[in-house]
């Protein structure tokens, strides 16, 4: 019970450092992440429940294997959703830094 809570509490401080560090970027993607943080705390949780339920039966190994399967089944789709968030924060940082260029740009470039 020890091991969840730590795991559960080492994801949502881990996902704190990188709201923290990603000042610039919009709410919403920020706050998409962090839901994904909490969910993936929750999975990684139930899995370190399911994985200490197996040492409890005889086929062990098996038990395990598919503690993993699920635990990797339940991460796709979030990793699904972060590559799709990874995206929309390119283009977002590809929008500013074309409106900061832009704004760098002389309008006038006729005159010397």
């Amino acid at each position: 019970m020890k091991r969840c809570l730590l795991a559960v509490l080492a994801a949502l401080s881990t996902g704190g450092l990188c709201a923290q560090s990603l000042v610039a970027v919009p709410d919403f993607i920020r706050v998409q992440r962090e839901e994904i943080v909490q969910q993936r705390g929750l999975i990684m949780a139930t899995y370190q429940e399911d994985a200490k339920a197996c040492w409890q039966k005889f086929a062990v190994n098996a038990c395990l294997s598919d503690a993993r399967k699920k635990r990797r089944a339940s991460l796709e789709p979030l990793r699904q959703q972060d590559l799709l968030l990874n995206v929309q924060e390119r283009q977002w940082r590809t929008e500013q830094r074309n409106l900061r260029l832009e704004g760098k740009q002389p309008e006038n470039r006729s005159t010397p």
